[in-house]
């Protein structure tokens, strides 16, 4: 009676289970598509057996089925799964065969007539529990390495081919569905829960997860239960739907609020990676508390879902445990196994459905597609016909209508127009970053989309207006563009680029870490850098977008020159402003709203004085008349005469356009720029000392976080504590149900040995008991969900939060070091709070409720038989074996993987963010393979976690068999001796052995507080960490009203990330009130650090700066950046609504009339778009600074990237807007600045002249006179 009992509780427990995998999955993904990645030849062969395997997809349905998650093994993990199958079925095998033991025992105490032949029949029965315990310790131990370590390798392939997948998308994808913080949410967040739904979890519920275990465990359970007792056994299976139903409802619930919650978690990623890599916009403009609004809001979405989730597991699983105890006690044993991974499964179920869905997807423009034409090479003929073109995005904006353009091979063909009017559209073409919706693109008379995509992308080459580089060395971004490139190469291309000279002057020369996005570089040093990248390429076509707008005029001459020799006998097509530089194309093709108005080489052009290209010219030059005239008559009259002459002009070029054209449209195109900033200066490494190369390694922000006590973790969550005890309560009530279902199960089993008419009546009896138990369950666990839900979702929150604020307010230094990437900080948020999420979650309800059933069996048992209950306690250490091994073997491992896998995620980070490099230059495959390499630590630390955790487990299941055999050994004796009855010995058994399940559950914690320990260590070094130079300070001084005197008092600074390159040493400058101060000077000379430096992105070394002669320092932060506008010469917009952006420029609401005013002066009203040229993007980051209304206006090279007229009109706005305030500009264009009252020249780290205009002219030999003539020069020669 007793094995068909344990048996058909084991059958239907696992059946249930098995039941619920299969329920759940008939409602998953069902119709069927290929995943294709496409690699080269090395692994053909894995991803032609990944394009077989087929996702499946079902819009009603949000998650994957089980097999579905193991669809990317490879002929090592089939190995492994074999293995850990049959393992698997042994280990499951069993827990039958020990119930058939167990009956043998049970059969032996009551059945014997004396003493003595109890002694003897137990030795012989526990015997067999020491042979089962070697064969289940083997299977335990080979079965959890084989799933673990399979699991790991399967995590880690699904990150490496969902980047892969991410990477060959075309940019409408990026445009339209994801961002780089969704990618890096699911690459450091979403892949850990499935890795839990396939490795670690199964080390903590065998009996749940491997189908081969339950099928094993159901039908041999089956098997002897029909033996045993066929109609007893047909009785306890008939709560089978009722279990099935319950636990399907559970797990399609769980799966689907765990949807949600993801979904918010991606949304508060995406908020990280914007702000993080757009700090210094940020802090300029004071918007820290605007982000963190954005960020809580996304996390109270999460919180929401995961209180649900919380509630809805609880509910699910006490309604399983009043079917189960009300129709079978014995199974509370499984289900009480199982019950902390029910929602492990379901969530990564969950969480891989967005994975597989992009992974699925078959990108309409594929990098990977090994398909199309590879001629041996090309002649460089460039043909768009009759085309027709709208970005995905915006689908009803019409760009291109009918558009047509041609260039000849080995000719320079130039597009001039307006901001917006379609010119970098071509280039987007060309590139085919976009196909068009009709018409054609033709290389050599061959439709684009007839070449294989990678070859012909290797034969164009892109300098872009706004470089992007990526976080790594200045060799490696320079080596993108040629696969393998020597030293030599690399070393000729960036002397080519006029980059050579300030790359030697760095102490790590070519191996100088740019930062992230190349902050550590100014404006000047980038563009050459990506310039050399170009040059390295050597391709037939050449695509430059104002190449060299953020050149002085020095660098400029130099490297027009370096652009002049490799245009010979290349296709070039250059994308222009600055009418000066495309003089000697073979042909110049006016855009006017996405139409050719004109077109001809410059002479002919010229000729026809009312004609388009005539009229621009015109533009620029009254431009630099006006800025020559403003130097000489600063008569204010004069200038709203000259404007209304400008205003008179700019309708003639209308007129003059309409002739021509009279196609509508706005164009629109990406900027290739993911971050801005006022760049830090290298170039001027005046001064160096001998340094070593790991001295960066030893800055004390890379220290490893020194560990804390979970005290200070418990403190954070001290406002739940109400939630907490609630939680604690019903863990407890739970807890106490299996000593005392042992009591009822040792009563229970004395009497079958009762007579007949006996056993009947006391039937009832403990049948209400067992549905007594259900109940306590049914009202137990949801309570401990929702409650433990409720403090754990709010400590995730708050701990976000916290972290977040912390980190927005840390000094803009603090980003310049590359673990504090966007990338880094977005996955340490995503992976770090997760890991305390688990604490509070299962871990913190199992732990109370685990003390509880310790507790209250040691009192059972030590009121039944002390004697025996102090062996069987003896004993009972052996299982926590477990939990020693584990946590002693894995408390290094997972600080190390997270840590690894932070320098990962950058590069994944990286490649997102700045998609249009990488598939420019065709570097998904390098990407690749540094992302691989990143992964190699993390997988061998799971590989080891696995192999621990199998020793670990084995052991156990070792140790747990023996404990049988020794114990009933040890009551047989007592038995033999008279010293207890056997009804005792199994009431200290069963009350010692479910407190003993309680000490497993606990070890089998062990990893998670693991990573518990290490992710506080993380999260706390940034919440002790205080912000060098903190906005949320308010202290400090706030002046009643502001002049706008500033001065530079013999200043010395050095970036705290290049210690050794003095860029200022003893600056003095005044800046005079109401005044216009320009500085100029060769690219990265020191002028934008200026910039940095009167915003307090950084302190001086020594040295002061004042306002209004008061130190700057002592001012309150936030009112000192709010008195400041800054528009930089790389515009960082949000992405978020115009509207939104201008209004970002004020603190508060903004009215639509002030906005509409913004937008106006900065020329910004005629064009809404979420997707902007560079022009527009420009004209809304000013309209954002005339928002704010400062008495300070910092100009980085504002209107470097407008068109002539929207130049002229903007430059006008500026005028007004400096009026009466201090404003100092940076500029490499010297016509620009020639009405100054004050030009500055920055030379060796100190200020070399300073004067009007005509003063400094008036010197001979004098710098900046030198560098009027080179500009002159260039702009003469083109």
């Amino acid at each position: 009676i007793f094995s068909t009992i344990t048996n058909n509780i084991t059958v239907e427990a696992n059946m249930m289970n098995a039941n619920d995998d299969k329920v759940a999955n008939s409602s998953t993904l069902e119709s069927s598509s290929s995943v294709v990645v496409m690699e080269d030849s090395k692994s053909n062969k894995e991803e032609d057996r990944i394009s077989r395997s087929t996702i499946k997809d079902d819009h009603n349905s949000k998650t994957v089925s089980f097999r579905k998650l193991f669809s990317f093994a490879d002929s090592t993990d089939y190995f492994l799964m074999f293995v850990g199958t049959i393992s698997a079925v042994g280990n499951g095998i069993s827990i039958p065969l020990m119930t058939v033991i167990f009956g043998t025992l049970v059969d032996s105490f009551g059945e014997s007539v004396n003493n003595q032949q109890v002694l003897s029949k137990v030795s012989k029965v526990s015997l067999k529990f020491v042979y089962l315990a070697v064969g289940s310790g083997m299977a335990a131990f080979l079965q959890v390495v084989c799933w673990m370590v399979t699991g790991e390798r399967q995590a880690a392939r699904i990150r490496s081919l969902y980047l892969k997948t991410i990477l060959r998308q075309e940019i409408g994808f990026f445009d339209m569905e994801t961002s780089a913080g969704e990618v890096i949410e699911r690459m450091s967040g979403e892949t850990v829960l499935i890795q839990d739904a396939m490795g670690e979890k199964v080390v903590k519920c065998p009996l749940l997860f491997q189908s081969f275990h339950l099928v094993a465990t159901f039908f041999g359970g089956f098997v002897i239960g029909f033996i045993k007792g066929w109609f007893l056994t047909l009785v306890m299976l008939s709560s089978i739907p009722a279990l099935v139903i319950s636990g399907a409802v559970m797990s399609i619930t769980i799966a689907k609020v765990a949807r949600r919650g993801q979904t918010a978690y991606s949304l508060a990623a995406t908020v990280v990676e914007q702000t993080i890599s757009s700090i210094r916009t940020v802090s300029s403009f004071t918007g820290e508390k605007l982000a963190i609004e954005r960020y809580n809001k996304s996390l109270t979405k999460a919180y929401k879902s995961g209180v649900h989730e919380g509630l809805a597991n609880g509910m699910g699983m006490g309604v399983v445990l009043l079917i189960v105890f009300s129709s079978y006690g014995l199974a509370v044993w499984c289900l009480g196994q199982a019950s902390p991974c029910l929602s492990a499964f379901a969530t990564g179920r969950a969480a891989a459905y967005k994975m597989f869905e992009a992974m699925n997807r078959k990108p309409r423009i594929d990098a990977y597609d090994s398909n199309g034409k590879i001629l041996d090479d090309i002649n460089g003929d460039i043909d768009l016909r009759d085309v027709y073109f709208s970005y995905p995005a915006r689908p009803d904006e019409q760009i291109f209508n009918g558009f047509s353009l041609s260039i000849p091979s080995g000719t320079t063909a130039a597009l001039v127009g307006q901001s917006g009017s379609g010119k970098s559209t071509v280039i987007s073409l060309i590139e085919r970053f976009y196909d068009p919706q009709s018409g054609e693109v033709l290389i050599d008379g061959i439709n684009l989309k007839d070449f294989q995509l990678k070859w012909i992308r290797q034969k164009i080459g892109l300098v872009s207006q706004e470089p992007v580089l990526f976080s790594s060395s200045i060799r490696d971004n320079i080596s993108y563009g040629k696969n393998g490139a020597t030293v030599e190469e690399i070393r000729v291309a960036a002397e080519l680029a006029n980059a050579a000279k300030f790359i030697d002057k760095l102490p790590q020369g070519l191996d100088t870490m740019v930062g992230e996005h190349g902050t550590q570089l100014s404006g000047g040093q980038k563009q050459r850098v990506a310039i050399a990248r170009a040059i390295l390429k050597d391709p037939k076509i050449l695509l430059l977008d104002e190449a060299t707008s953020a050149l002085d005029a020095e660098s400029e001459r130099v490297v027009q020159e370096a652009l002049d020799r490799i245009m010979i006998n290349r296709t070039t097509l250059i994308v222009a402003h600055r009418l000066s530089t495309v003089r000697n194309a073979d042909t110049i093709a006016v855009i006017h709203r996405g139409k050719i108005v004109e077109k001809g080489p410059h002479s002919e052009l010229t000729k026809n004085p009312e004609g388009a290209y005539s009229q621009l010219i015109l533009l620029q030059d009254m431009k630099k008349a006006s800025d020559q005239g403003a130097a000489i008559d600063q008569d204010k009259p004069e200038l709203v005469s000259n404007s209304g002459r400008h205003s008179s002009q700019r309708i003639s070029l209308l007129r003059s356009i309409s002739r021509g054209s009279s196609g509508t449209g706005n164009s629109s195109r990406h900027s290739f720029s993911v971050s801005f900033g006022v760049p830090t200066v290298l170039n001027n490494a005046l001064e160096t000392t001998p340094s070593d190369n790991n001295s960066i390694a030893l800055r004390p922000s890379q220290q490893v976080p020194q560990k804390v006590s979970l005290r200070r973790l418990a403190l954070l969550n001290k406002p739940e504590i109400p939630a907490l005890l609630l939680g604690a309560i019903a863990s407890a009530a739970n807890g106490v149900v299996l000593p005392v279902f042992g009591v009822l199960l040792s009563s229970v089993i004395k009497s079958f040995f009762e007579p007949a008419d006996k056993l009947r009546k006391d039937t009832e009896f403990w049948a209400l008991l067992f549905v007594g138990i259900g109940v306590t369950g049914l009202v137990a666990h949801p309570s401990r969900g929702y409650f433990f839900a409720v403090a754990g979702c709010k400590l995730i929150k708050r701990i976000r939060s916290k972290c977040f604020e912390k980190v927005i307010y840390m000094e803009v230094s603090w980003f310049d070091e590359a673990e504090h990437s966007s990338g880094a900080i977005g996955a340490r948020l995503s992976a770090d709070a997760a890991s305390l999420r688990t604490i509070v979650g299962d871990a913190l309800g199992l732990l109370v409720q685990n003390t509880a059933t310790t507790v209250a069996g040691l009192v059972i048992a030590f009121e039944a038989n002390w004697i025996m209950a102090l062996i069987v306690l003896a004993l009972l250490p052996l299982i926590g074996v477990n939990g020693y091994v584990q946590t002693k073997f894995l408390a290094g491992f997972s600080a190390d993987a997270k840590k690894m896998y932070e320098e990962a995620s950058k590069v994944a980070n990286d490649a997102v963010g700045s998609i249009r490099t990488v598939a420019s230059f065709c570097a998904e495959e390098k990407v690749m393979e540094l992302y691989k390499k990143k992964c190699e630590g993390p997988i061998k630390a799971g590989i080891r976690q696995g192999i621990v955790s199998g020793i670990g487990f084995g052991l156990s299941s070792f140790f747990l068999f023996n404990v049988y055999a020794s114990s009933f050994y040890a009551g047989s004796q007592l038995v033999a001796a008279g010293k207890t009855t056997f009804s005792d010995v199994f009431r200290v058994f069963f009350a010692l052995t479910m407190a003993a399940i309680g000490i497993s559950q606990t070890a089998s914690m062990a990893p998670d507080i693991s990573k518990t320990k290490n992710a506080a260590a993380s999260i706390f070094a940034i919440l002790d960490r205080k912000s060098k130079i903190d906005s949320s300070d308010e202290t400090g001084t706030v002046l009643e009203s502001v002049k706008g005197e500033i001065e530079f008092l013999h200043v010395s600074f050095k970036y705290p990330t290049r210690p050794d390159v003095i860029i200022f040493r003893d600056l003095c400058l005044a800046i005079h009130s109401g005044k216009t101060v320009a500085l100029v000077g060769e690219s990265g000379s020191g002028k934008s650090t200026v910039i940095s430096l009167l915003q307090r992105f950084y302190d001086p070394d020594s040295g002061q700066i004042t306002l209004d002669g008061v130190e700057i320092q002592k001012l309150q932060l936030k009112w000192f950046r709010q008195q400041m506008s800054l528009v930089s010469q790389e515009p960082v917009l949000f992405n978020d609504t115009i509207r939104a952006n201008i209004g970002y420029g004020k603190e508060g609401n903004s009215t639509e009339a002030e906005i509409i005013a913004a937008a106006g002066l900065a020329n910004a009203h005629n064009f809404i778009s979420i997707q902007l040229s560079g022009g527009q993007k420009q004209r809304v980051a000013i309209a954002r600074a005339i928002m704010k209304a400062p008495k300070i206006l910092l100009l980085d090279e504002a209107t470097s990237a407008l068109d002539a007229e929207s130049e002229r009109v903007v430059q006008d706005a500026l005028d007004r807007v400096a009026v009466s305030r201090t404003t100092v500009v940076v500029a490499h264009r010297l016509s620009s600045i020639k009405g100054a009252d004050l030009i500055a020249v920055v030379k060796n780290g100190a200020i070399a002249e300073k004067g009007k205009h005509e003063t400094l002219m008036a010197i001979k030999g004098g710098i900046y006179a030198s560098l009027v003539a080179l500009h002159t020069t260039s702009s003469s020669s083109s």
